[in-house]
């Protein structure tokens, strides 16, 4: 792997960790309301879990476990 996709890829995971903390205070605020739309919170939590899946794809792809 090339130091240009290691740039690509931090770049991704930075944005991907801004939008994964930007769903996470919605649902908080949606959560708080007193006209609460469960099926909105519902999509947002599973936006949510999958962009931290993307998350967790990356950073396993930029730091991978070394058996020593």
């Amino acid at each position: 792997m090339d130091i240009n996709q290691d740039t690509e890829l931090s770049s991704s995971l930075t944005a991907l960790k801004l939008e994964h903390r930007r769903l996470d205070e919605e649902i908080q605020k949606l959560l708080e309301t007193v006209e609460l739309d469960q099926l909105k919170v519902s999509r947002m939590k599973k936006q949510k879990l999958s962009l931290k899946d993307e998350i967790r794809k990356i950073e396993d792809h930029l730091m991978p476990d070394i058996i020593a």
